[in-house]
């Protein structure tokens, strides 16, 4: 083998070695490349869940509630509050009402056990707002002495708090529990209502952790009778009518036999 054929294979083995490795260098980057735009793609299809998200979202339209059933357990594990309701915020902003319905799914329970007051707190996750009720006992009575809320929507950056307190609502006797089925609304403040119903709770002694005798709330009653109230209304209006009728009739007839 000549001098100048060995020289001719040394070249052709470096030109070959640089093309190997020149295709190499492409293959990897191409590699990468694709390993990066699969794991973008994979990101964006499969967003991890943000605090943000879960946020409450103002609906334009009212409507009815879940209900949703919450038990406060004591120290003992007895429950000493239970509540069955539907919840419904209410947002007044430039006059105009927005509306978000409590999920029963996503409300997490909490709260202390008293011997005179009780406390029942509801948390929307993700610090969206909370409803807090709290009861207190007289004797042989409890009731809902404040209800305070707060509702931190997930547009505009705004928390609406509201509170009423010292107040005696939906007095109860020991052991019963007060079921109402009207809706009843609570202006906590300017800008924020909450509606709660259809309600039923009892708190402070609950036996076997069931409601107790059911009490009918004044909403309810005034619901029932009011048509009752009409109604031996008209009825006593029409008699009436009817009896003056007859009485006239007859001084007429009575009149007519005076002259014959």
């Amino acid at each position: 083998m000549t001098d100048k054929l060995r020289k001719n294979m040394h070249r052709e083995t470096i030109l070959v070695l640089l093309v190997a490795i020149i295709m190499g260098n492409s293959l990897m980057t191409a590699a990468l490349d694709q390993t990066i735009i699969t794991t973008d793609e994979s990101g964006l299809n499969n967003p991890e869940p943000t605090e943000q998200s879960s946020l409450p979202v103002l609906q334009p339209k009212e409507t009815t509630p879940v209900t949703g059933n919450y038990v406060l357990n004591d120290t003992a594990g007895k429950p000493c509050i239970k509540v069955s309701m539907g919840v419904e915020y209410i947002v007044i902003e430039k006059k105009k009402a927005s509306y978000f319905n409590l999920d029963p799914s996503t409300t997490l329970a909490t709260g202390r056990c008293g011997q005179k007051e009780a406390v029942l707190s509801l948390a929307i996750v993700g610090e969206g707002g909370y409803l807090d009720l709290t009861f207190a006992k007289e004797g042989n009575i409890s009731y809902v002495s404040k209800v305070r809320a707060n509702l931190a929507p997930s547009k505009g950056n705004k928390n609406y708090p509201g509170v009423i307190e010292h107040e005696k609502l939906f007095p109860t006797a020991a052991d019963h529990s007060l079921k109402c089925n009207s809706q009843t609304e609570f202006h906590l403040a300017e800008n924020l209502r909450v509606k709660l119903g259809p309600l039923q709770f009892q708190a402070f002694k609950l036996t076997n952790g069931k409601f107790g005798e059911e009490v009918e709330c004044w909403a309810d009653f005034n619901k029932r009778i009011f048509p009752i109230i009409i109604g031996a209304t008209v009825v006593g209006l029409l008699l009436i009518a009817v009896l003056t009728f007859l009485i006239i009739w007859n001084n007429r007839r009575q009149a007519g036999y005076d002259r014959i």
